[in-house]
């Protein structure tokens, strides 16, 4: 039987996390071409499943988790579906984030004579995109004795992004849909349950040795 204990020391690197939300879109008063979207990048306290190699756990963003990121003032951009160019950025002031008894709130000013911005908020308005996702490094954790449950106690938001998504990015479901040519885009993080994924699928049975060539072949694309 896998060791559950392997979850803890799983590499660092950037994460993401999608909700279900639901957000406000108004016209900024007294400021022509530019609507403010409300709503929250992420929900604290609220149990949602994860995969990894060793199966489904639940993982809880606690309450304060934000807090001592936010305080540190971080760059933040608000983005669609992780990419592209920033429709709002904290250092500009016009996103702007705070932490509350729902989790982590979000306020972004953006220009609607963008053709991007446009696009998003015609797809908001009639209820075609409803996630948003964020992107984070995990500072602080804890797991259950059982290493069935994660409990992310604190976050990294520097140089992350709180992003309209259409679907969650789900490491377990969008790592296996990255092309070869993208291999050597992955973090660390990715690239790891990537290897793993990979490792897993391709494991040579007796009657099959060269599957395990393949797969060395594949690994070495990407540079593990």
């Amino acid at each position: 039987m896998s060791d559950r204990s392997a979850r803890a020391k799983k590499p660092g690197g950037t994460e993401r996390r999608a909700f279900p939300v639901r957000l406000e879109v108004r016209a900024k008063k007294g400021v022509p071409d530019v609507s403010t979207i409300e709503g929250y990048a992420s929900v604290t306290e609220a149990p949602f499943e994860m995969w990894d190699w060793l199966g489904p756990y639940s993982e809880v963003v606690r309450t304060g988790a934000f807090a001592k990121t936010l305080a540190e003032t971080p760059q933040v951009q608000l983005l669609l579906n992780h990419g592209g160019l920033a429709m709002a950025y904290t250092k500009a002031g016009s996103l702007r984030l705070s932490e509350d008894t729902t989790g982590l709130h979000m306020e972004a000013d953006v220009t609607t004579r963008r053709s991007d911005v446009g696009d998003m908020l015609a797809a908001l308005d009639e209820g075609s995109v409803d996630e948003m996702s964020f992107a984070f490094r995990v500072t602080r954790q804890q797991w259950s004795p059982d290493y069935d449950q994660r409990d992310i106690l604190e976050v990294d938001l520097h140089r992350g992004d709180v992003s309209v998504v259409n679907f969650g990015a789900n490491p377990a479901t969008s790592v296996g849909a990255v092309r070869a040519a993208d291999f050597d885009r992955l973090d660390e993080a990715d690239a790891r349950a990537l290897f793993e994924r990979l490792q897993r699928r391709f494991q040579p049975a007796e009657a099959e040795p060269k599957t395990l060539s393949l797969y060395a072949a594949q690994a070495a694309v990407i540079g593990l």
